[in-house]
């Protein structure tokens, strides 16, 4: 069971290592978006499925709340959260749109679509970038991989280099925590 242990921890260093080799130019643009968009009065829409679901929360939570430091409250939303509306969207259009109706009902020039899939393939989000796109919203994809095909259509793609679901979560809170981290700092920092 240490070996199995080991192995784990070596994996998850191993996902992040390649990460500060090639995504740390991509992390730097979609926090300098995102900043961007804060600072225009504009707001960050985040969303994902299964896991990449409660990531997005997460984002969302540390941003309206607080990550590190006490400051005024920065405008995120998650669009995983209200059962009525993605039930009622899946119901009567498909769930192949229940990320771009919200965004099309709650994005507007200027905004930030952030969209997490760990295969990169979740038509989903796709289809919510692509909305996101003909509204004049920024999009930045978290996914695993190859970047999938919503790496086509985002504006900045973040890939963790490995197609592990587990390694790319860890791998996505991760990437969550530096954004949250530098968007208190470059924004609130006295």
């Amino acid at each position: 069971m240490k070996k199995n242990i080991e192995l784990f921890i070596k994996e998850s260093i191993a996902a992040k290592e390649d990460l500060l080799r090639s995504q740390v130019g991509n992390i730097e643009s979609a926090v300098n978006i995102i900043i961007d968009s804060l600072k225009g009065d504009k707001k960050l829409l985040v969303f994902g499925n299964g896991g990449s679901a409660s990531d997005s929360q997460h984002i969302a939570a540390e941003l309206v709340g607080r990550f590190k430091m006490e400051r005024k409250a920065l405008p995120a939303i998650a669009l995983t959260t209200n059962t009525s509306i993605l039930t009622a969207i899946a119901n009567d259009y498909g769930y192949d749109v229940v990320f771009s109706r919200q965004i099309e009902a709650l994005g507007v020039q200027g905004d930030v679509a952030l969209g997490i899939s760990t295969s990169g393939n979740s038509k989903n989000v796709i289809e919510a970038f692509k909305k996101a796109r003909s509204i004049g919203m920024k999009t930045i994809a978290l996914s695993g991989g190859d970047g999938g095909k919503m790496k086509k259509e985002a504006d900045i793609s973040i890939v963790v280099g490995t197609k592990d679901t587990p390694r790319v979560q860890e791998s996505h809170i991760l990437i969550a925590h530096i954004i949250c981290a530098l968007v208190e700092e470059r924004m609130f920092k006295k």
